[in-house]
């Protein structure tokens, strides 16, 4: 029997005696992964620019985020992992999008496909999952998602199946060491996870966009590929079933992760800019004062543009603790609560687009002409923004927040809802 929200016991009550001690291992484990995660975040910082002109498959990005062991920061301290909950892991992707918004969304995607077996697959399988993760640092790409190319089928093969169709989008895909796939399954959605390398798939290297160069974001194609019963997740039977409200997380979960590399993306440009300002932005001429930090409108641009990035920072904070409070609550959540994390998780949507691509935008006004020299890159950050925030219309998110808000009503679980 589910309990009420009332009666359930808060994650503080369900901890053991000794929470103490291990809420002060997990926070020391969690400060050094923030740790590791700024090195990533300078060194990326230092050749974003230069990488984004060449558009490379991030194959060493991807290295330099298994060396400073980032990848398997959810799982547990018992299969090699730092115990992380999302909403931290989350945090690490911020700090990886101040030096490069392309490695942050790789890197959020992964945390997001690693949660899906605990969500869709047995016990057995998101355990098992877990261990490989924990011990050989996978990387995880995605091929997720629903919108261009034509749907994933899968059909039955005496006790396996085969998957066959395209996508356009599929970010990391080339280089995951194991895939995360949504297919139809007799016309419903089901998740499959693979290893890479299977027989009939196949990357397009297809991807030339203005932003997110760096994503490994092209085409795919899946051409008569087996896929055995245990890779897809889930008890039988696979479809007829009502997905409950805690499985429907998945998609906050991806959108909680868009969230903080938006505002990891301004964060990380602000900085760029207030550097080049304090070494090399010229006084204009009328201004009344020696140096170009002194400029009264200089000023005032910095300080709008700091306050609205702090206040949509502090809403991502939220939004993670949210989405972590329903996915505590566990199997039991209901659908009301479900509507309230993602409703928190979509405010903080909202809100990092419209300041992220403000900010990259206005904070030339800082630098002046001489930051637009295409050699700096100082470009990327709005480019980069501006590519992914199309990823879903954000309008549509303001939607769904106005009808809860308004009405009561709840977004309608989708992919993108």
């Amino acid at each position: 029997m589910s309990l009420d929200a009332d009666q359930r016991p808060s994650p503080a009550a369900a901890t053991p005696a000794d929470d103490t001690v291990i809420s002060d291992d997990t926070a020391a484990r969690f400060a050094a992964a923030l740790a590791r995660a700024d090195l990533v975040a300078a060194e990326l910082r230092a050749t974003a620019a230069e990488r984004d002109h060449a558009n490379q498959t991030p194959r060493a990005e991807v290295e330099l985020l298994r060396r400073h062991d980032l990848l398997a920061v959810q799982e547990s301290v018992a299969y090699g992992g730092d115990g992380l909950d999302y909403a931290q892991a989350a945090q690490l992707t911020r700090r990886i999008a101040r030096g490069d918004t392309s490695i942050a969304h790789l890197l959020g995607y992964h945390y997001a496909q690693t949660r899906i077996a605990p969500l869709f697959g047995t016990p057995e399988q998101a355990d098992a999952q877990s261990r490989r993760n924990g011990a050989e640092k996978l990387f995880w790409g995605g091929v997720q998602n629903p919108r261009g190319g034509s749907d994933l089928v899968l059909t039955r093969d005496g006790d396996a199946f085969r998957l066959n169709g395209r996508r356009s989008f599929a970010s990391g895909a080339s280089l995951g060491d194991q895939l995360s796939v949504t297919a139809v399954l007799d016309g419903e959605l089901v998740f499959v996870s693979l290893p890479a390398g299977r027989e009939g798939f196949r990357a397009l290297q297809d991807w030339d966009n203005i932003g997110q160069r760096l994503t490994d974001s092209g085409g795919v194609v899946f051409d008569n590929a087996r896929i055995d019963r245990a890779e897809l997740l889930g008890d039988d039977p696979l479809t007829g079933r009502t997905l409950t409200p805690y499985q429907t997380l998945v998609t906050p979960h991806w959108q909680l992760a868009f969230v903080n590399f938006y505002i990891g993306t301004a964060e990380g440009a602000l900085e760029e800019a207030l550097d080049w300002t304090r070494l090399q932005a010229a006084r204009w001429e009328t201004s009344g004062v020696e140096r170009a930090t002194d400029d009264a409108y200089i000023l005032q641009t910095v300080g709008e543009l700091r306050s609205e990035i702090r206040v949509a920072a502090l809403l991502a904070d939220r939004a993670g603790e949210a989405l972590q409070a329903a996915l505590t609550i566990g199997p039991a959540l209901t659908a009301d609560e479900r509507a309230e994390a993602a409703i928190a998780v979509y405010e903080a949507k909202y809100l990092t687009t419209e300041v992220s691509l403000a900010a990259a935008s206005r904070l030339f006004e800082i630098q002046g002409s001489r930051a637009t020299t295409s050699a700096y890159g100082f470009d990327r950050h709005w480019r980069n923004l501006r590519t992914h925030t199309v990823h879903d219309p954000v309008a549509y998110k303001a939607r769904e927040v106005g009808d809860w808000t308004l009405n009561r009503r709840a977004p309608e679980f989708s992919l993108y809802r």
